[in-house]
């Protein structure tokens, strides 16, 4: 901060800080700075270990995805085909196709007034 006292110019020089670092090993983890106004601790951020926490935690999502997109598909609705012995097909656990409802008459039919083709025995 710079003052001009009676014509003169002053400047008032700032405080003085200590730091302190902190170290675990190797490792800087964080600095005390310790001040006039106290002191106060100020972490040190790892950009590489939180790069792998990241890295990580994106991981285990994508394989948790995985896992509940594999484990929610449905078997197919029928096994191995194959061929037997005397040329006959053999499809392996099928059941009987479910019924299914008369299906309305198309519109043209309606309009034609077109009837069905029933073989007559």
């Amino acid at each position: 901060m710079i003052t001009s006292i009676d014509g003169r110019t002053t400047v008032a020089l700032p405080a003085p800080v200590t730091v302190l670092p902190v170290v675990d090993g190797e490792r800087p983890v964080g600095a005390w700075v310790v001040g006039p106004g106290g002191a106060a601790f100020r972490p040190v951020v790892d950009v590489t270990r939180l790069a792998g926490t990241v890295l990580a935690a994106v991981g285990a999502a994508t394989v948790a995805v995985a896992v509940v997109a594999a484990a929610g598909r449905r078997r197919p609705e029928i096994g191995a085909v194959t061929m037997g012995p005397g040329g006959w097909v053999s499809i392996k656990r099928t059941a009987l196709p479910p019924l299914r409802s008369a299906a309305p008459r198309p519109w043209w039919a309606r309009v034609l007034r077109a009837r069905r083709l029933v073989p007559q025995s």
